[in-house]
């Protein structure tokens, strides 16, 4: 998970109150702290990125053979409405939904991957998907927003919850005949891109008439085109990623063949971690691209589910060395951290010298089987009270809808990342 999945949900907010008074604006009261539900992983606010968060946690706890607190699990399943669907976070889940709750597809999608592999909630995530298959638009895609234009991160992030869910994500087609993997593969770069090193890449939306490559779409179209989602078991074979194949005066063999784009994806991720050892991004206030921590731990996880673990052996000792404070007490980044682990074979108990698993567990109620290293604090809360602070940064939900809904929504619309 990354900051971006807040920043699309805090745009997303923004969009709803696009109308509000410029008085209103001009004056911005102070908000009031959040009240976090006793059953909710972190300390941040949750607004933006609950069910995601919660989700990730789950995940990561299940995956390394811990049974989550039934409080824990309660709290996400009561986080669904009626129709199937989830929002980033409702306060009091015991309203019933209506037509103005903001519902999305990340966190739906999301919600799907954790409840499924939990077991016990076969008719809330077949709701789930039944909700994520009424939204899909014509072309195949989905949207963050449903109505919206599709857009490559979210059709990848809800086939990689059909996959998990069992559907057959080249079964799902939207009214016009089309499936998810068309809506995808729409997003691709492909032989005929210039500059030559950005075939292979996922673009994340078009922009003025143009594609850019993305590091983050790209990631998530590995993971989608392959048919897996978060959880991804370390592969049996392990070879060098290499770029997309073009052979000369044929056509292109990944354009209609969802595998082979993710490998042609892999490949150019492979080559956008070899620059500076981790993927960077562009930061609001910062002269120079930063290093962008989620998106590195995202290119770990597809890399080694296509196969090619040493491809991102590098990536893997830079989120060893500099994970740590992007991580601390926020149980979206321990969870990606721990999935990363389970991915590449690598002990998540001593990742560069932390215990991911002890540090989730700080974050939230106390697993029923108790972690190796034990808790910090007796209720599963960070010892020092902090909390995630992935979206400090971002500004109040009323100034968002007037910086540029484009960029908040998707973070993703830059030149390539590497």
């Amino acid at each position: 998970m990354n900051v971006r999945r807040s920043a699309a949900a805090l745009a997303a907010s923004a969009v709803l109150c696009a109308g509000a008074a410029p008085a209103a604006l001009a004056a911005p009261s102070p908000s009031p702290a959040p009240v976090i539900p006793s059953g909710l992983f972190g300390q941040a606010d949750p607004t933006y990125d609950g069910v995601w968060r919660q989700s990730f946690a789950l995940l990561a706890q299940n995956t390394v053979g811990l049974r989550p607190s039934p409080r824990a699990v309660d709290w996400l399943a009561g986080q669904q409405c009626a129709d199937g669907g989830f929002a980033s976070f409702r306060a009091d889940a015991t309203k019933a939904c209506d037509p103005a709750t903001p519902l999305d597809t990340n966190a739906t999608a999301v919600a799907v991957q954790a409840l499924k592999a939990l077991g016990g909630h076969d008719a809330a995530v077949k709701k789930a998907v039944d909700w994520l298959k009424s939204v899909q638009n014509e072309d195949g895609g989905w949207a963050y927003v449903p109505g919206s234009p599709s857009e490559a991160s979210s059709t990848s992030v809800v086939i990689s919850a059909l996959a998990a869910a069992g559907e057959k994500p080249a079964d799902v087609t939207s009214k016009a005949g089309k499936s998810g993997y068309d809506g995808l593969l729409s997003f691709r770069l492909g032989c005929a891109a210039e500059p030559a090193s950005d075939r292979g890449a996922f673009g994340y939306q078009p922009a003025d008439g143009k594609l850019p490559a993305n590091a983050d779409a790209t990631a998530a179209a590995t993971l989608a085109g392959l048919g897996k989602g978060a959880v991804v078991a370390p592969a049996g074979a392990d070879t060098p990623a290499t770029a997309p194949a073009c052979p000369a005066g044929a056509d292109d063999p990944a354009a209609t063949d969802p595998a082979a784009a993710a490998q042609g994806a892999a490949g150019y991720l492979a080559e956008a971690l070899k620059k500076d050892g981790h993927l960077t991004a562009a930061t609001p206030g910062a002269d120079q691209p930063t290093p962008d921590t989620g998106n590195t731990a995202d290119a770990v996880i597809a890399l080694a589910a296509a196969g090619h673990k040493q491809s991102a052996a590098g990536a893997l000792e830079w989120l060893k060395a500099n994970s740590a404070q992007w991580a601390k007490g926020n149980p979206a980044a321990l969870g990606t951290l721990i999935l990363t682990a389970h991915a590449t074979g690598t002990d998540p108990r001593s990742f560069g010298g932390t215990d991911l698993v002890a540090a989730l567990n700080a974050t939230g109620p106390s697993p029923q089987t108790p972690a190796t290293g034990g808790m910090t604090k007796a209720d599963g809360k960070d010892a020092d009270g902090s909390g995630n602070g992935a979206i400090g940064w971002m500004i109040g939900a009323g100034a968002a809808a007037g910086v540029g809904i484009g960029f908040l929504l998707s973070g993703r619309r830059k030149k390539n990342r590497a």
